[in-house]
């Protein structure tokens, strides 16, 4: 990925999740823009979102996004000069979920760490 589109990518990241911030419908839990991939010819934009709550939490924020999605391009248009202004998808990103899923998992199975608040066992050298 170039530069450039790593620019592209953030900007839009950013504008996008600023949008979603000032949505007014219900069905929009907590949600959080982890990513924007913008394709090469500015067509099409993907943005990542992770949701805060359950699996029906998570349709109802992705569906009411869908819904919103000419309000947030109509911003996105609107704060950034380019081209053309792309086409937004919104897909659920699972990483975060996956990540607090393997601390869990590693939680589990590691073996109680002792603290290492600078006092040893039989360091009593008074």
């Amino acid at each position: 990925m170039t530069d450039r589109m790593r620019r592209v990518n953030e900007s839009v990241r950013a504008v996008v999740a600023d949008a979603i911030g000032t949505l007014k419908d219900p069905r929009i839990g907590i949600v959080t823009v982890t990513g924007v991939s913008v394709s090469p010819d500015l067509h099409d934009a993907r943005v990542y979102v992770s949701v805060f709550g359950g699996e029906k939490k998570r349709r109802a924020s992705l569906a009411a996004l869908e819904s919103a999605r000419g309000v947030v391009q109509g911003h996105l248009a609107s704060e950034l000069r380019m081209k053309r202004t792309p086409q937004l998808t919104f897909e659920y990103d699972a990483s975060v979920e996956r990540g607090v899923h393997m601390t869990k998992l590693i939680d589990e199975l590691a073996p109680e760490m002792p603290s290492d608040d600078g006092q040893h066992a039989g360091a009593d050298d008074d």
